[in-house]
């Protein structure tokens, strides 16, 4: 009695695996698959193709031919605290803008509405200045250094503010590699998908101990027109410092400009979205242009 039951369990069994497979031995998969549309991105129609060193040629170009700029700007600052998910916005103001190879800068930033000065913040590229006439304070420091102080506004610093507003070229001591990527997006008010062709571009550098090689920066390139569409920027360590969006590129007066940037520093809680008004690139910029002025009688505070 046992061995006949063992005998139909098995057949059982294989009747059972050649129904499953006959299916497929038979071209017959209806009950099994369904066909379904999804939805095609659009591509560009021209996509531009070179080899990497052909970008980074073109991205030396570029960095060769700045000296220097000035920019009327807008900004709006956001401080972020993400671990509570809250974030605070602050009122839009006007800046003016200028900078000068290798990393002089000064920004001049005005309240809404009366316009009268907020901050003046100056650096000769190694040291900066920065003077807070709302607040009678005066601060001066190291403008590469990454600032620690509890209130956020007080880590701006000119070096990586330069660093984001124009996208420098690679310096023979760094190394760098590109891939080729497509990235999907959704345009919501057309309701369809877009598809972005971009070069990164990955730049290293020798960690201090020269053993290896750590991030420097990563550049993306959109492929329509080669122009740089993101930027991260990283410190000595290899630690992300800067996160930069670029965004549509307008003419001013000739001169091809992001007309907005979004700069993010993830370390400092703090986020700048600036729209830009106007561009003049390469004008005559001296010295004494950069310097700020404290007021008299206060006293300058060094910020680490």
């Amino acid at each position: 009695m046992s061995q006949s039951i063992g005998v139909r369990r098995v057949t059982g069994s294989m009747a059972l695996a050649v129904w499953m497979v006959l299916p497929w031995l038979t071209g017959c998969v209806s009950l099994f698959t369904s066909k379904r549309r999804l939805p095609v991105p659009e591509t560009p129609a021209v996509v531009q193709t070179v080899t990497a060193d052909q970008l980074v040629e073109r991205l030396n170009k570029q960095w060769a031919s700045f000296q220097s700029m000035t920019a009327s700007v807008d900004i709006v600052a956001s401080h972020l605290k993400e671990k509570q998910g809250e974030a605070t916005d602050y009122p839009s103001f006007h800046a003016n803008l200028l900078m000068r190879k290798p990393e002089m800068l000064r920004i001049l930033g005005k309240a809404p509405l009366v316009q009268t000065v907020m901050f003046d913040l100056g650096s000769d590229g190694r040291e900066f200045r920065l003077s807070v006439p709302p607040k009678n304070k005066a601060y001066v420091g190291k403008s590469r250094e990454t600032g620690t102080s509890k209130n956020w506004y007080e880590n701006l610093r000119p070096g990586f503010l330069f660093r984001a507003f124009v996208v420098r070229g690679v310096a023979q001591d760094e190394y760098y590699s590109v891939i080729a990527e497509t990235l999907t997006e959704e345009d919501l008010t057309k309701r369809h998908l877009l598809a972005k062709p971009e070069y990164v571009l990955s730049i290293m550098r020798h960690g201090a101990e020269q053993h290896g090689l750590i991030p420097a920066r990563v550049v993306r390139f959109d492929r329509v027109t080669l122009r740089p569409v993101e930027q991260d920027i990283y410190d000595d360590l290899g630690n992300l410092q800067t996160q930069v969006i670029y965004g549509q590129y307008q003419s001013f007066d000739g001169s091809m400009y992001p007309g907005t940037i979004f700069l993010k520093r993830p370390e400092e809680d703090y986020q700048l979205a600036v729209t830009v008004e106007r561009v003049t690139m390469n004008p005559a910029l001296s010295d004494e242009q950069f310097e700020v002025k404290f007021p008299q009688g206060v006293a300058p505070q060094r910020l680490k």
